[in-house]
């Protein structure tokens, strides 16, 4: 066995850049939602577009960061001064209101209600862009150059628990601060963070020694072509079993905040709790999991956390219409069930694909990567989630609050239905996958 060369230096990248990259993911995919809904307009049509249109452009952007990084054989710099410049992107966001635009207009609230949901959705973009460039292409090549078949179930189960900590702290920790300090000292204040950890990374950060020039700009769509699919099956196989758990997650995450807000009726401390402990431990139990998962099948072990990932969301769909202490246990209790789930499969998907990444070929597939995990589970799941919403059309609480720009209709519980059956949509596939590995056809990135 190799020697694990992943060492404390590493090990320090990898948790700073990949947890202030979270908790920037987070405001942008989840907190931002409840930031439109809360405090422009309670529309979730809107919020679904923002979230569709933020997986096209950070698919776009990896596509062509990940490809000019090979390129270059630079990792380093894209992630550094990457997350300098997102982070400048971030605080800008601070400015945006609904005051501001009638300000600056001199129009009516209406008007200014349809600019200002207009500016956030080109400003979350913007955001994506710079954000995907440094995190998704740059991040992500540079923890496959740096680890190696013997501890990516150990690292892949840290990358996994980061966005569930970001959640945590985004979910919890900023509804408690925006009452505090409001949100434009909130973005700003973030911002800032962001921004120190790219200038950390200029002085810190080194890139793979031995990182060789590779490609070119020619090369962005390489991993599209026939060829490449057919010589690296079980990369693409798994693939697609992150695009279907990709796609599950999305038909309910984007609007789970909003449903234990609006439709449970939690307060921002009681949602922080049981969100907060859900995470916790479903993170301690994956720490023992995941590295499990280094030493057994990782295939087998997706039959497992696809299951318990499906069966908390099955609870959580079916808690309702008790008291409100019962609502509060049984929703955590399930809330953990799932996240186990979520962080498992997460993991180990994560694991398996970089461990049949095509070893000269990395930065130029993280595009790909984002397609099937991005671009197309942010495009439907969310989709089919404001569908199902829709459908039910269960009115804004407080429909005072709603005006002729509302959609004046709040997240279903049947969104959870919805995802525990998609991912059960996986089961199907694991025996191709395991059947592949077994064969080991691919040129795999030791």
């Amino acid at each position: 066995m190799r020697e694990n060369k992943f060492g404390k230096q590493k090990f320090t990248v990898l948790l700073l850049f990949g947890m202030i990259g979270q908790i920037a993911w987070s405001v942008e995919n989840m907190y931002f939602n409840l930031f439109v809904f809360n405090t422009i307009s309670p529309n979730l049509e809107a919020v679904t577009l923002m979230v569709q249109l933020s997986g096209v452009m950070a698919t776009v952007a990896t596509l062509f960061a990940g490809t000019i990084s090979d390129k270059l054989a630079n990792r380093r710099s894209f992630m550094s001064w990457g997350y300098v410049i997102w982070g400048l992107s971030v605080a800008l966001f601070g400015f945006i209101s609904v005051e501001n635009t009638m300000k600056i207009l001199s129009t009516t609230e209406s008007r200014a209600i349809t600019v200002t949901l207009a500016v956030v959705i080109i400003g979350d973009c913007i955001m994506t862009l710079f954000g995907s460039s440094a995190n998704d292409a740059a991040f992500n090549a540079w923890v496959t150059d740096n680890t190696q078949k013997e501890n990516r179930g150990r690292i892949e189960g840290v990358i996994a628990i980061l966005p569930l900590l970001a959640m945590l702290i985004v979910a919890g920790g900023f509804g408690i601060l925006v009452e505090a300090i409001g949100y434009k000292m909130l973005f700003l204040t973030l911002g800032i963070l962001i921004s120190a950890c790219g200038v950390f990374g200029v002085f810190y950060i080194k890139d793979k020694e031995g990182l060789e020039k590779n490609g070119s700009v020619k090369d962005i769509f390489y991993g599209f072509k026939p060829s490449v699919i057919k010589n690296h099956p079980t990369f693409y196989v798994s693939l697609i079993l992150i695009l279907i758990y990709g796609v599950a997650c999305q038909i309910f995450m984007p609007y789970l905040i909003i449903y234990m807000q609006q439709y449970l009726s939690f307060s921002v401390l009681e949602y922080s709790i049981i969100f907060g402990a859900a995470i916790v431990l479903g993170a301690i139990v994956n720490l023992f999991l995941t590295r499990l998962s280094d030493k057994k099948d990782k295939v087998s072990m997706l039959y497992f956390a696809s299951a318990i990932m499906s069966a908390g969301l099955f609870g959580m769909y079916f808690t309702r219409g008790i008291g409100k202490v019962g609502l509060l246990i049984l929703f955590g209790v399930f809330g953990f069930v799932m996240i186990t789930g979520y962080i498992l499969v997460s993991a180990l998907c994560g694991s398996v694909m970089r461990d049949h990444t095509p070893k000269d070929d990395v930065g130029k597939l993280q595009g790909v990567r984002m397609v099937f995990a991005v671009l197309i589970p942010m495009l439907v799941g969310p989709m089919i989630g404001n569908a199902i919403n829709k459908t039910r059309n269960i009115p804004l609480p407080d429909l005072s609050s709603a005006d002729s720009m509302t959609t004046q209709y709040i997240p279903a519980p049947e969104i959870f239905l919805a995802g525990a059956i998609v991912t059960l949509i996986m089961v199907a596939l694991i025996p191709i996958l395991k059947r592949l590995v077994k064969e080991k056809k691919d040129d795999t990135c030791d």
